[in-house]
């Protein structure tokens, strides 16, 4: 497949470097000289110096033959303009654009978004998106991600492996017996682990291995079966009443009318230094205390009532002052989450003493590589930075897969099937569990080995 990707920071960077690593045909166009050199320098693919929004340059970036256009410039009108000069002049089949505008995202301009006025196929906030991430982890607290698969059949859970988890040092047989331990269909722990980070290395567990302290694992879960699953690795957190949101800015804003809307249970109290933002955000919510001040500001945090907080989230566009914050939420006895755009920050958070950090790179490279896949593939997260993914797919009538049990099916080593759906119930499938046409097929699948596990559900259908 050829893409060009318009926009060569981190966004740009993060999707390039996946796509090239599945032997994809990769075009990056910047006007930054300095980011074109740095990622001709990492990574091997075409680049092309300009604006994206002029139509010669995507020409002379082969636009004529492109399957698809990614626009992830830091300015919205380029991105909009780059995908009307893609559909007007080049007819790409695919179109997708990252916008942040709070103006450009309101749904009264939805309509705007089409063949007849502007050909965008795929809008991604990474604002949005970022807020959503966060309210699946208030739901489960303890997790580091929640990510739902399967219209929320199913959850994705990382979990941490801290010191008083009671599965520490002990082997995969065992927790997999443990789980499956009772013979009642309805009480099993229909919960499947699937991958294992240790030290910023994912890898794919064998039966031997064993769970150690600080690993995060990977684990899919039925959702109706997700606290028994946390209970299990001895994540019993209470659940989350109060919080405080620092900064007021899009994420904090979307999060606390996403609460509003969906955790009526949960007090959300916005802290936002700016006068003018703060009054704005108080005149759009009906249920959130804002409080104009600094989210450092002890008496402002006394006046929130910090006392009976939660948790902190730290959501302001200075990743130094949100690592403040987390000590402040220290100070307080409270929980904290973090917003990072440096991802080195994330490497540092236990020597930080920082409770979890979100990044919004991650979240917005995993929203955009879902749409990337054609044919049967319903889903994709993408895990760590890019070292695996874990897929929704459907099973197709020309799958090689088909009609064969797993342990026929010839997996590659960095692949593992984790949930199934078949005939509306979830089950975790054995070594012996036939692979049926329309089952719905969750794995978790290295990088490396992706193009192989795409052939062998035949997931990607020429375009």
């Amino acid at each position: 497949m050829k893409v060009i990707i318009c926009g060569a920071g981190k966004v740009g960077t993060s999707i390039a470097r996946h796509l090239v690593s599945q032997r994809n045909d990769v075009t990056v166009i910047d006007q930054s000289v300095e980011l074109i050199n740095e990622i001709k320098e990492n990574v091997d693919l075409k680049t092309i110096t300009g604006s994206a929004s002029n139509p010669s340059i995507l020409k002379k970036a082969g636009a004529e033959e492109t399957d698809m256009i990614i626009a992830v410039t830091l300015h919205d009108e380029i991105n909009m303009v780059a995908c009307q000069m893609a559909h007007t002049f080049f007819k790409i089949p695919r179109k997708i654009a990252r916008l942040r505008s709070e103006d450009f995202l309101n749904p009264i301009w939805r309509n705007l978004y089409n063949a007849d006025n502007i050909p965008i196929d795929l809008i991604i906030s990474p604002e949005l998106e970022v807020a959503r991430s966060i309210e699946r982890q208030l739901k489960a607290p303890g997790s580091y991600d929640v990510v739902p698969f399967l219209n929320d059949e199913i959850e994705l859970l990382s979990l941490p492996i801290k010191e008083n988890c009671p599965l520490i040092d002990t082997n995969l047989i065992s927790i997999h017996e443990l789980f499956q331990e009772n013979s009642n269909k309805d009480k099993d722990l229909r919960a499947s682990i699937l991958g294992i980070n240790r030290d910023d290395n994912i890898f794919i567990p064998k039966k031997t291995d064993i769970l150690q302290n600080d690993d995060i694992v990977y684990v899919l879960s039925d959702k109706n079966h997700v606290k028994r699953t946390m209970s299990a690795f001895g994540l019993n957190e209470k659940a989350i009443k109060k919080i405080i949101i620092i900064g007021g800015g899009n994420i904090g804003f979307n999060l606390a009318k996403d609460i509003e809307t969906n955790h009526s249970d949960i007090s959300v109290s916005i802290i936002e230094n700016n006068s003018e933002r703060a009054k704005y955000v108080a005149d759009q919510l009906s249920n959130t205390l804002v409080l104009k001040g600094d989210g450092l500001d002890q008496n402002i945090l006394d006046e929130a009532n910090v006392k009976d907080a939660d948790m902190m989230l730290a959501l302001t566009n200075d990743d130094e002052t949100n690592i403040i914050i987390s000590a402040v939420a220290r100070k307080n006895n409270c929980e904290s989450l973090i917003l990072v755009n440096n991802s080195e920050y994330n490497k540092l958070k236990d020597v930080l003493g920082i409770s979890k950090v979100i990044d919004p790179r991650k979240v917005t490279v995993s929203k955009i590589l879902k749409h990337v896949h054609k044919g049967r593939i319903e889903s994709v997260y993408s895990i760590g930075n890019n070292q695996a993914e874990l897929i929704h797919a459907q099973v197709l009538k020309s799958s090689a897969l088909l009609n064969k049990s797993i342990k026929d099916s010839n997996l590659p080593n960095g692949m593992r099937i984790g949930l199934m759906k078949k005939k509306n119930e979830i089950v975790i499938p054995n070594k012996d569990t036939i692979i049926e046409q329309n089952d719905q097929i969750l794995f978790f699948c290295m990088t490396e080995d992706l193009k192989y596990a795409e052939e062998l559900f035949k997931i990607r259908e020429a375009y």
